[in-house]
């Protein structure tokens, strides 16, 4: 499980790096822009899920650990 979460946090990161090409900075939120920034924090949304899954991984092993 750490594995598969450590790849989806890769592509995320991958697809954020290449949607900040996309975006046209003189004017961010028109056209391909906005899809690029739209893309951008479902990514971002993405990694948060993966930092969320990893810590409750953590804490169901330390609680298992205890009985």
């Amino acid at each position: 499980m750490k594995i598969l979460t450590i790849i989806i946090s890769l592509i995320a990161l991958g697809l954020i790096g290449f949607n900040l090409t996309q975006v046209n900075y003189e004017a961010p939120f028109e056209g391909q822009s906005m899809v690029a920034i739209i893309t951008i924090v479902a990514s971002l949304c993405v990694i948060l899920m993966m930092m969320i899954l990893r810590v409750s991984k953590r804490i169901e092993q330390k609680v298992k650990g205890h009985k």
